[in-house]
């Protein structure tokens, strides 16, 4: 564990995980703001509905890697990474300015303009912050830059949206504070990113197509032609599937479900990537120094595992009416114990299965195309996530069902495409040393 924390210390590493930490920040802070501004002054101003706004600004975000994945994939594989992440933290600097005229005149359009923009400078450095892992870290650092990735990133998604509550909760409607508060780590990004080491062309003689749609369909098509990559994607990607299915019920399961407040909300997701966080770093100290996927198994059964509990932990809860409870009336029953216990396991066993089959998905990608593999990763990513909305409106709105019973149908769900992947990648020729053999470009 102390040299995998000696790992972020390094010249190599540290700028990249500080540019990659201050992004998922910056993201999350104009997101949770953004929502706050819809819910409570736009929306009290104008006739606009704060659910239809809610849901445009979530489309709007997840557009780009639709849109643009397979060309940043194409660029990050062409042109230097460095100096690639220089010019994207630059860019979110200029869109952080777009956004706090939005912020300061109350125009909804410029806003969500900077949300699109912002989710377009995700897209464009998601195939760079992993495809340069293999260039700057040994092979047995990849597991422990991966661990460290995530949980840096889990850290930041918490704390950019406690920042943006606790920001716009104390700035009294002046929206000058969360504009200062973005830019601000806007800056601090572009900082980072100035440190980061210059790498080797992965591929500088490669023409890139400025057709999305066309390299969009080549990309994945290239990823199902490397069957280790593909079936890793589709593992990474149903864990998106599983955590926005999850995650994105928190709010409405503390309300209904467990008769909370607010500050409830924060502490569920708090331990959710707390236990993310565990589990990431425990990966390297269990599974080794190399690159291997025998913590996976164990973290899908645990996904599987757990839900399965939290769906009956949720039916033993005790009727509670009234006003709605806090962190300290939560903590005094013992019913509410086992389903923070349940969201703790969930998020470490979340850290198991997906810190491996990064690490796989980067070690198996042919040099020469790594970053357009990930790209092929990212759209496979939105895409699930879009099914699991739809899936979640129809079991809860069109067929009415429980949120217990979603949890419960995902958990079952998840043991099915856990096993197809699992199954596929342990058929993979392999060496006399039991590694998948690495397949060439």
């Amino acid at each position: 564990m102390a040299s995998q924390f000696g790992l972020i210390t390094t010249r190599r590493f540290l700028p990249m995980f500080l540019t990659q930490f201050f992004g998922a920040l910056n993201d999350n802070v104009f997101k949770q703001s953004l929502l706050l501004v819809f819910t409570y002054q736009i929306v009290s101003t104008s006739s606009a509905n704060v659910s239809t706004l809610n849901n445009m600004a979530a489309l709007l975000f997840i557009l780009p890697y639709f849109l643009f994945s397979a060309t940043a994939g194409q660029l990050a594989d062409r042109y230097e990474k460095a100096w690639l992440t220089r010019w994207l933290k630059l860019s979110e600097i200029i869109i952080m300015l777009l956004a706090t005229i939005g912020f300061l005149t109350h125009q909804l359009w410029l806003l969500m303009l900077a949300l699109f923009l912002m989710g377009t400078h995700s897209t464009f450095f998601g195939p760079i912050k992993y495809a340069i892992l293999p260039q700057i870290l040994k092979p047995n650092e990849l597991m422990s830059g991966n661990a460290l990735f995530q949980t840096g990133t889990s850290l930041a998604i918490l704390l950019g949206m406690i920042i943006g509550g606790v920001v716009m909760a104390n700035s009294d409607g002046n929206l000058l504070w969360v504009s200062l508060t973005v830019l601000t780590i806007a800056i601090a990004g572009f900082l980072s990113a100035r440190f980061i080491l210059a790498q080797p062309l992965n591929a500088p003689d490669l023409k890139v197509n400025w057709n999305f749609l066309a390299t969009s369909i080549e990309t994945l098509k290239y990823s199902w032609r490397v069957p280790p990559v593909f079936y890793a994607i589709i593992g990474i990607s149903w864990f998106w599937f599983y955590g926005a299915t999850y995650l994105t019920q928190i709010p409405q399961l503390t309300q209904q479900n467990l008769h909370g407040g607010e500050t409830v909300v924060s502490l569920l997701l708090t331990l959710f990537s707390i236990g993310v966080g565990i589990g990431s770093l425990l990966c390297r100290r269990l599974s080794g120094a190399n690159v291997s996927l025998k913590l996976v198994p164990i973290g899908a059964a645990g996904l599987t595992l757990f839900a399965t509990d939290l769906f009956f932990a949720l039916g033993s809860l005790p009727a509670v009416s009234g006003e709605l409870l806090g962190i300290t009336q939560l903590f005094a029953e013992f019913a509410y114990w086992r389903v923070m216990f349940d969201i703790v396991m969930l998020g470490l066993s979340g850290g198991f299965y997906i810190v491996p089959l990064y690490a796989y998905m980067q070690e198996q990608s042919p040099e020469t195309h790594r970053a357009r593999i990930i790209a092929a990763n990212n759209i496979l990513n939105a895409l699930f996530m879009v099914v699991s909305a739809v899936i979640s409106i129809v079991v809860l709105s069109l067929l009415h069902l429980s949120l217990a019973s979603l949890f419960l149908f995902t958990a079952l769900l998840n043991a099915l495409v856990c096993y197809f992947v699992l199954n596929k990648l342990r058929r993979l020729p392999t060496d006399s040393s039991g590694n998948t053999i690495k397949p060439s470009a």
